[in-house]
């Protein structure tokens, strides 16, 4: 059986519209789960729409709509985004379904039963855009640290999670391994820890959208805790356990740097308290900024990703958002650097190699494809660079990995510049490094299919080879040596067209 390899971006809330800040996270899952498909592994990714809580209540209210019809109708909205960017998620997972409250049901009631949960009166400082509470001390100006916005003061009998017994638990988790990367957010997660953990507040009676607490239906779960087990949910918690056990707990989460609390302290620890084991790992990235702000409706500075496909493309948009900023820091978004990144990669280096590549087979072999030698001086830089693509997409390092393809590309760039193909008689020499460069084209359609599958599909059809480079299966189709020549190589228009700045 192969190994299974279960990643989940986190589900985008409702009350927003998908811009490219939701898309750089769901590119990035999208790229290693396609790369762990090349492996031959079982491959299961999910994303979704988190859909209760106060926000969408009021928002649908203010619109004269149904909580129901407002979260359908921006559900659809980042369906449609995923279709734009060709994410192949393979479930799409909504809060309001009903295997979501089969699952937050049993969850939550197998943390009541062990006795992790119980009621209380909660007052505290309330974030309506974050859905969360916060101290004092956290707040900012006043205001909350994150939309920048003032905070309401709430007071309510709640149901509380236990929290503050599960601090020596999530310390063992943080220490077992990788759990929570890079490790720099890892030492935040401890940090957080060992400032000392309170019981937190997990039902609400002030509103009504959302799932009723099974054993106090006049309450309901509060929104961060019934979105969280989403993760579960998808996988069968509460419906197929025999699924559930089958994918848990080998999960890897891709998360921003602003929900990193929820998801390495407060979910690990729910997970325990149901007598589940924590996930696998939670992959923490920084900001997409603006300009240096972070994107948000209240600053009006939110790109939206059918914008910026319309310029570049797909494909462009997809390689610039893996490519350009490191994963783990804050990033800078710019239109200009987008435009340098898109004509600097993959016309001038990527879509070049390809075109004069097969302009010089028509001109010199006759269309038809040379094989490349077996002991061709690419053969070695194609063996490094696969093995640091291979170790960068294990550890979600997007932009390594494709600078590792990338460097395949160059020197086979530079090796037709050395040998000057085109300016040669026809013959073994010219042969030889044509069969070398179509070689290398090859290797670099498979590796760098998880970032530009629309391009890389092209370059494999113009190469005349039979599927698509997601058919290949590594680290076996990147031996080299394997294209077979004597096939009809095909020219055509640019694969990326430059752009003018």
């Amino acid at each position: 059986m192969p190994d299974r390899f279960y990643v989940t971006t986190p589900i985008y809330y409702v009350n927003d519209v998908p811009h490219i800040g939701h898309a750089y996270t769901t590119v990035i899952a999208d790229a290693v789960a396609r790369w762990h498909r090349l492996l031959g592994e079982d491959v299961f990714f999910l994303t979704g729409t988190d859909e209760h809580g106060l926000k969408v209540q009021r928002s649908a209210e203010e619109r004269g709509l149904a909580p129901i019809e407002h979260a359908d109708a921006t559900s659809a909205r980042f369906r449609e985004a995923w279709t734009l960017l060709d994410i192949s998620n393979d479930d799409f997972i909504r809060t309001t379904e009903p295997r979501h409250a089969a699952a937050v049901t049993a969850l939550m009631q197998a943390a009541y039963d062990n006795g992790y949960i119980h009621k209380d009166v909660y007052e505290g400082l309330y974030c309506v855009s974050c859905e969360a509470y916060y101290q004092p001390e956290d707040l900012v100006d006043g205001l909350c640290p994150i939309h920048k916005r003032p905070v309401e003061t709430l007071r309510e009998e709640n149901w509380f999670f236990q929290l503050s017994k599960f601090e020596d638990r999530l310390l063992d988790w943080y220490s077992s391994g990788d759990t929570v990367l890079p490790e720099g957010k890892r030492n935040e997660a401890v940090g957080i820890v060992r400032q000392g953990l309170r019981d937190i507040s997990i039902s609400r009676t002030s509103i009504d959208w959302g799932i009723p607490v099974p054993w106090d239906p006049g309450h309901v779960f509060y929104v961060w805790y019934d979105a969280l087990i989403n993760y579960a949910t998808a996988v069968g918690y509460g419906s197929d356990r025999e699924r559930f056990d089958a994918w848990w707990p080998e999960v890897h989460h891709v998360i921003g740097k602003d929900i990193l609390r929820f998801h390495t302290v407060y979910w690990p620890a729910l997970l325990m308290a149901a007598g589940e084991a924590p996930p696998r790992q939670v992959q923490v990235h920084g900001f997409l900024l603006i300009g240096g702000e972070k994107m948000s409706k209240t600053a009006l500075n939110q790109i939206f990703p059918a914008d910026l496909v319309e310029d570049f493309g797909v494909d462009g948009f997809r390689y610039h958002f893996l490519r350009e900023n490191p994963f783990g820091p804050d990033g800078d978004f710019s239109y200009e650097a987008m435009v340098a990144r898109y004509n600097g990669d993959l016309a001038n280096n990527l879509g070049n190699l390809l075109s004069r590549v097969a302009t010089v087979v028509g001109k010199k072999c006759g269309g038809v494809a040379p094989a490349p030698r077996p002991d061709s001086p690419l053969g070695p830089v194609v063996e490094a660079a696969y093995a640091a693509t291979a170790e960068a997409w294990g550890r979600f390092a997007p932009s390594v990995a494709l600078d590792a393809t990338w460097r395949i590309i160059r020197e086979a760039n530079a090796l037709l510049e050395d040998a000057e193909p085109w300016k040669a008689e026809p013959g073994t020499e010219v042969d030889a490094v044509l069969g070398d460069a179509l070689e290398a084209l090859r290797i670099v359609a498979i590796l760098a299919a998880p970032a530009v599958p629309n391009a890389t599909a092209e370059i494999w059809r113009r190469l005349g080879l039979p599927g698509t480079p997601s058919d290949q299966r590594l680290p076996e189709a990147a031996a080299w040596g394997q294209y077979p020549g004597g096939a009809t190589i095909e020219t055509g228009a640019p694969l990326f067209p430059r752009i003018k700045a």
